[in-house]
């Protein structure tokens, strides 16, 4: 216990934890018997046979280089309740600690999307800290009983393995608010005690003091992030049954205002000017119970962007949340979606840029789609025609994807290709040319529709 932590309080039993850990996923593929001996009075034997392999070429390239502040990934914990369906749980607490974290200026945190590429894998620290560019790494469990909930974390250094510092934290489910803001403030502790940890609780925010509407919304989560039609209208079931119960919970006002513009955006609404008066009146109200909290703010200014409100006042309300909370991907990626319709494609990119660091392995298309607009707008068409195509790799059917892709061939000259990409195309939509009504200069709106107007004008020929 001295050699591997010392100076450090931890548990008699945190050992026997560990070992029953690794046994867990070393032994998942074993007919029988572990590959963990147990030597009574001497401790423990691995038997399998061990060789060193030397990284790939591919391997080498996924390092990102280290940031120069403290940074960090909060992996997905493991839910030790026993029953599956407490998984969105376990991995809300993480997203809460995430938020919490992200929160500290000082320090750079990845996004929940990188995070949770890992979830249910058994993953190497060092390698971690690679892919994501990470100092440190924390990881840990919940346990989910009755009215009673106990999270166990440890924070690990990702260049070395090394455990800094572990703990255990319980609390009733009433106090769950209060559970996250301590393990959020023990980690700031834990990393920078010279800095304020009490920061975290200073700006903590909480989404909500309604036990129930906090476990309504996080059962959303899981089906907004789908971004499938079936799922939105549950995700909305669930976040209009939270605001039932708490009606200044600006997170669930914010989600709910996004599934009406998922809702106009896919065509999934019959009456699109009750939808649009629904989502603009749902980002009012969550600004309104919300206006420090950066990811509601991020998300009721795209609303209202794109259901027509003032832009500059939309922009301007992002550049907010970004202050709140530097680390915050999604608002890095809206706001860059705001640029690209502003006319400012060379920010578009530097944003999209820090989206993708701060999301490394959450790479989605949708973000995709937005780089590769911005990359378009400034002209490189080339450079835009491959993110468009990695975007679509993930969503072929993305039809702002195939309309920006078809562009791009066509202002190269690549003939065989605009005509292959019209085909996608039409198979998707009757719609081949939009009105562009969201890109407010006339000169890059005009780059886009000039460039679709051939494309379609190509395919039509012999």
């Amino acid at each position: 216990m001295q050699a591997v932590w010392p100076g450090l309080a931890i548990e008699d039993g945190n050992l026997t934890v560990q070992i029953s850990t690794l046994r867990r996923v070393l032994d998942r593929d074993r007919a029988t018997g572990s590959c963990i001996q147990t030597i009574a009075g001497r401790g423990y034997r691995f038997l399998l046979p061990v060789s060193e392999v030397e990284n790939s070429d591919a391997q080498k390239a996924a390092k990102i280089a280290l940031p120069s502040k403290p940074s960090i990934a909060v992996l997905p914990f493991e839910n030790l309740s026993g029953d599956p369906e407490q998984d969105y749980f376990a991995d809300g607490m993480v997203e809460e600690i995430i938020t919490a974290l992200s929160r500290i200026r000082w320090l750079f945190v990845i996004a929940r999307n990188s995070s949770f590429s890992y979830k249910g894998q058994a993953v190497d620290i060092k390698r971690v800290g690679e892919e994501l560019g990470v100092h440190y790494v924390l990881e840990g469990s919940v346990r989910k009983a009755s009215d009673r909930v106990r999270i166990t974390v440890q924070l690990i250094e990702t260049a070395t393995g090394a455990h800094l510092w572990s703990e255990h934290f319980d609390s009733s489910l009433r106090d769950v608010f209060e559970l996250q803001d301590n393990v959020a403030a023990s980690v700031a502790g834990a990393i920078e005690p010279t800095l304020q940890a009490a920061e975290v609780h200073r700006s903590s925010g909480r989404a909500t003091g309604d036990v129930t509407a906090y476990d309504l919304y996080l059962r959303a989560l899981p089906h907004l992030a789908a971004r499938q039609k079936e799922r939105l209208f549950e995700a909305l079931t669930l976040l209009r049954e939270a605001i039932d119960r708490d009606p200044q919970c600006g997170p669930a006002l914010a989600e709910a205002a996004q599934c009406h513009f998922e809702f106009d955006l896919n065509g999934w609404t019959e009456d699109r000017e009750a939808n649009l008066r629904t989502g603009l009146a749902l980002a009012h109200r969550a600004l309104h119970a919300a206006p420090n909290d950066p990811d509601v703010i991020a998300n009721v200014a795209f609303v209202m962007a794109y259901f027509g409100e003032d832009i500059d006042a939309a922009t301007a309300l992002i550049d907010r949340a970004l202050v709140l909370n530097p680390s915050c991907a999604r608002g890095w990626y809206w706001s860059g979606v705001l640029r690209n319709w502003i006319g400012r494609p060379d920010l578009a990119v530097n944003y999209f840029e820090t989206c993708l660091r701060l999301s490394p392995r959450g790479q989605f298309a949708y973000y995709l789609t937005g780089y590769g607009i911005a990359l378009f707008f400034a002209r490189r068409f080339e450079d835009a025609a491959t993110k468009l195509l990695e975007s679509l790799a993930q969503q072929p059917d993305y039809v702002l994807s195939l309309r920006f892709l078809a562009a791009s061939y066509a202002h190269l000259g690549k003939v065989e290709e605009t005509k292959s990409t019209i085909r996608r195309l039409r198979m998707i939509t009757t719609a081949l040319i939009d009105n562009g009504s969201r890109y407010r200069k006339n000169e890059l709106r005009e780059i886009y529709l000039s460039g679709l107007r051939r494309a379609v004008d190509i395919a039509q020929s012999a």
